[in-house]
């Protein structure tokens, strides 16, 4: 059967689903595609020539590079298709972004043919995403003498790419939609359980909301034709919990626009809003887009006649609807004048969602235009000897005197590029920095390969220190959707240049550790920063930001990211925990204490958490800094002792050469690098030269937060509140109550696991396992008990130090990687299961609690319906704790009493902490800025 007769197998099949024919990235198909065109009496023409028009993905996919030799081939009058001119031709190679198209157009500029040669520069003009391949052939061209390589080159330094392109609307009208009360995460918009079709855009669509919301929307639209739907969190943040590009997609699909008439499911500019506003990387990821997110403030806080703010019976501030955004409700924004109306009453001041920055974005289509039209620039200039004339907005760059700095605003400054300001940069600046290390998970990497290939990229970036494509988001069940997806994913990755945790090539077994370990690992300098695909990207050592898909592959292809400097919180800790308490604990105290403090308002939100944790080593202290993406911060920075810092990179050197152990190093020797890197980062630190990274004594922060640990007197839960009559206050991460509140509640299922837990969680489970064996004779469990270590490295060294024996012992299930699950549970007996490392239950893609469970879970997600969803009789709850409450609580059933919790963990070794004794702060030192 020939490709093309399987195709059209295939769209009868997504006919039945409702689907158009998925977008064509094989270059073998289009190929038969193309022999179909040329012969004028063939039965299918019509419909080839519709695909390859219509249907081919541009960038670097093989077909890419097929159409691009094609329109060359017509350009040139080697070939001739009646329906496609030379002038279409040039058309539809301006659409196809770069690779392959920008090379079959260089091949025409630089051609003898003056009129072919002149109109393909006029193309080229237009076009932003270059590679140094693409600039050398200019620049030598240019060296030459061509004048068209030098006519290009003076548009280009002019940027005309951006220049000439409309200006956005002063005026845009918008029908809002409400698409939730109270925090959305971006499992409404994208569902975890999903992830498998992420990649094939117009299919996982589908999952966005309900189907119900998806044809109110288009009600919507039809009803209002000139207007763009704005999606709204009412009393709520948009876009919390994680980075999801396919969120925004799924948005831009359904209430965007189209990108290229001649890309099929790729759209841009949504616009989305939420009374709290964005979260920060969702944010970002809507930069992505060229979309606008906006900050409604439509509730505030009532407030008596004294002006102080009305609590409700729970202590919560009571709110009051500022105006109205129902559902249908048609309001302006004024793009100039930075306010939203309705009608001609103005509602709010939306400043903050046209800085200049987001504006470019905007008016560029996305920011991936801009990163690469600023480079491109750059380079022009250079080539031609000029100065390059100020067209984008310059970087914003705030230098406060006689002001210190925070360890991120140390961090920034370390790592700028192109920065004019001769002084140290402050919160609020705008800045373009070097990224050292870059994470892709698997549930979002198939969407990041398709971002490399559409923007043309073939190779990592050189200056990145590291990159790893991780296989733990899918590592639960080895399914058909993993086995279509993830081979393919880490092929495209390892030729691409990182790290694998699967080998395409079959040479070391599979390793499903969760990629923030391994990130925590690879990231071997407290100054580095970290771009990773998911929210949870959140390192103790180094500065790291939670992203979308698209700056991923951003951060992959260039080594760059560009964002503000985030404002800073610094937390610190009095008093001493006490000998039950867990370091969970301490993290969900952290969350209570600031709320109080602040009366309800999260300080945390859209900033840098710096965290003065001491002397717990990087692999604990993750515990605090993963569970910060819930505080709704931007990110967390751990400022630890000079030993502390030492002993941290010898523990991730080792993991890196039990990596390259294995066989895991590739051909640019990625992981001896990061070996000699941490070599000359603890050499630093031992001279004296450069010690662990520490604020100034005289650094200025948004807020401070104090977390007394004489307060924590009782493992703290963190729940979901399910049955909250206001519905905003829903799964929100900020109900954190102390486990006596519970009072035997009955529990359905544990879950240890996922990134928030470390070795000394699975100790303490076997020690947990030996003292009820030692006082009872044996363990049951009256509540089924799934237990997933984040490593391997974890279980190896278990297994060596004698305490998988005992966890082993008592399993109703242990993971055989020889023979993994092809499918996921469905339901669950009371016995442990020992799952292989990864996210698990964490995750919601694969397994998944029954619905209408109880579950209490060391995990992240109390999201509705991530590890639980609902069921006909009753709300699913996933609420958080410490490992030893989950444990005590399936072995009983139920949530324990104190007395029962006390006896559980006496004589047990939990995570120790003790705050630093002195002041962690440095002196104000004079820092040169990069101007790279």
């Amino acid at each position: 059967m020939s490709l093309y007769q399987e195709y059209l197998n295939e769209i009868e099949d997504r006919k039945g689903e409702g689907l158009h024919p998925k977008p064509i990235d094989s270059g073998e198909l289009l190929t038969e595609i193309i022999a179909q065109i040329k012969d004028t009496e063939h039965k299918y023409r019509e419909g080839s020539l519709n695909f390859f028009v219509y249907n081919t993905l541009p960038g670097t996919t093989s077909a890419a590079a097929v159409k691009a030799q094609f329109l060359k081939e017509i350009i040139l009058g080697e070939e001739s298709v009646k329906e496609i001119s030379p002038e279409l031709a040039f058309e539809y190679l301006s659409h196809m972004k770069g690779g392959p198209s920008v090379e079959a157009l260089i091949d025409l500029a630089l051609a003898d043919d003056a009129a072919i040669a002149s109109a393909a520069a006029d193309v080229l003009k237009t076009q932003v995403f270059l590679y140094e391949a693409d600039m050398d052939r200019l620049s030598d061209a240019y060296k030459a003498g061509n004048a068209i390589a030098t006519d290009i080159l003076e548009s280009y330094a002019k940027a005309e790419f951006f220049t000439k392109l409309p200006e956005i609307e002063e005026k845009i009208e918008v029908v809002t939609y409400i698409a939730g009360e109270g925090d959305i995460s971006t499992d409404l918009l994208s569902p975890g359980n999903q992830a498998h079709s992420r990649a094939d855009r117009e299919l996982h669509g589908k999952c966005m909301i309900s189907p119900e919301a998806q044809q109110e929307i288009v009600e919507l639209k039809e009803k209002h034709p000139d207007a763009k739907v704005m999606l709204i969190a009412e009393k709520g943040t948009m876009g919390v919990g994680s980075s999801r590009m396919s969120g925004v997609n799924n948005v831009a699909l359904w209430a965007g626009k189209q990108a290229s008439p001649y890309v099929p499911f790729i759209n841009i500019a949504p616009v989305v809003a939420g009374t709290n506003g964005i979260s920060p990387i969702f944010l970002t990821t809507v930069g992505v887009t060229g979309g606008i997110g906006i900050d409604l403030k439509n509730w505030v806080k009532k407030v008596d006649a004294e002006g102080n703010t009305v609590l409700d019976a729970n202590g919560d501030p009571v709110l009051e609807e500022a105006y109205s955004v129902a559902t249908g409700t048609v309001l302006t924004i004024d793009t100039k004048a930075k306010k939203l109306y309705n009608g001609d009453t103005e509602l709010a001041d939306v400043s903050d969602s046209f800085d200049p920055q987001k504006v470019e974005f905007m008016k560029a289509g996305g920011s991936y235009a801009v990163v690469f039209g600023k480079k491109l620039q750059t380079f022009a200039a250079e080539t031609l000897g000029v100065d390059a004339p100020q067209v984008y907005a310059p970087s914003k760059e705030i230098s406060i005197e006689n002001q210190g700095l925070t360890a991120v605003e140390k961090i920034f400054n370390n790592n700028a590029v192109g920065v004019a300001s001769e002084t140290p940069l402050h919160a609020g600046s705008d800045v373009r920095v070097k990224v050292n290390i870059v994470g892709s998970q698997d549930t979002t990497g198939p969407m990041t390969a398709q971002e490399l290939e559409a923007m043309a990229a073939s190779v990592i970036s050189p200056i990145v220190d590291g990159a790893y494509q991780s296989g733990c988001h899918t590592a639960s069940v080895w399914d058909n959707k993993a086995k279509a997806n993830i081979p393919k994913l880490m092929s495209f990755m390892n030729k691409f240049g990182l790290i694998t945790a699967r080998d395409p090539k079959g040479v070391y077994l599979p390793m499903t550790d969760v990629i923030h370990k391994v990130l925590n690992d690879i990231t071997i300098d407290d100054r580095a920063i970290i771009i990773g695909g998911d929210s949870h990207t959140r390192m103790s050592k180094g500065v790291a930001f939670g992203a979308d898909s698209g700056t991923v592959a951003l951060a992959l292809a260039t080594g760059e990211a560009a964002m503000p400097i985030p404002d800073s919180v610094k937390v610190t800790f009095k008093g001493n925990m006490k000998s039950h308490m867990d370091f969970r604990d301490v993290v969900h105290a952290t969350q209570a204490q600031m709320l109080k403090q602040f009366g309800g308002e999260n300080v945390f939100q859209g900033r840098i958490i710096e965290v003065h944790i001491g002397t717990l080593l990087a692999d604990q202290a993750f515990t605090f800094t993963d569970w910060t993406a819930e505080m709704k911060a931007k990110a967390s920075i751990c400022i630890s002792t000079d030993d502390t810092l030492i002993e941290s990179l010898e523990l991730a050197k080792s993991r890196i050469q039990i990596m390259i152990d294995k066989g895991m190093e590739n051909e640019a020797k990625t992981l001896h690098g990061l070996i000699a890197l941490a070599d000359k980062r603890i050499a630093g630190i031992k001279s004296g030269e450069q010690p662990a990274l520490a604020p100034d004594n005289n650094a200025k922060y948004y807020a401070e937060v104090t977390v007394d640990l004489d307060e924590i007197a009782e493992p703290m839960v963190a729940d979901p509140d399910v049955n909250n009559d206001d519905v905003s206050k829903r799964y929100t991460h900020d109900v954190i109550r102390p486990v006596s509140f519970y009072n035997e509640k009955p529990v359905d299922l544990g879950f240890v696991g996922s990134c928030m837990v470390h070795k000394g969680d699975i100790q303490i489970i076997a020690q947990m396992l030996r003292n009820i064996e030692s006082k009872q004779g044996s363990v049951s469990f009256k509540a089924p008990l799934v237990v997933a270590a984040p490593t391997y490295n974890i279980v190896d060294e278990l297994k060596a130090e004698g305490d998988w024996e005992i966890l082993a012992k008592y399993a109703g299930f242990e993971f055989d990687d020889s023979n993994p699950k092809n499918a996921a549970r469905t339901s669950y007996e009371n016995i442990l299961y020992l799952e292989r490392p990864g996210c698990n239950l964490c995750m919601g893609n694969q397994e998944k609690a029954a619905p209408g469970d109880t579950v209490i879970a060391t995990s992240t997600r109390l999201f509705q319906g991530r590890v639980v969803a609902d069921s006909a009789e009753k709300k699913g709850e996933s609420l958080l704790g410490s490992t030893p409450l989950v444990v005590l609580s399936t072995i009983l059933g139920r949530f324990p009493t104190m007395d029962e919790y006390l006896s559980a963990v006496d004589g047990i070794d939990l995570t120790s902490f003790v705050p630093p004794a002195e002041e962690m702060t440095a002196e104000p030192e004079l820092i040169a800025v990069s101007a790279n």
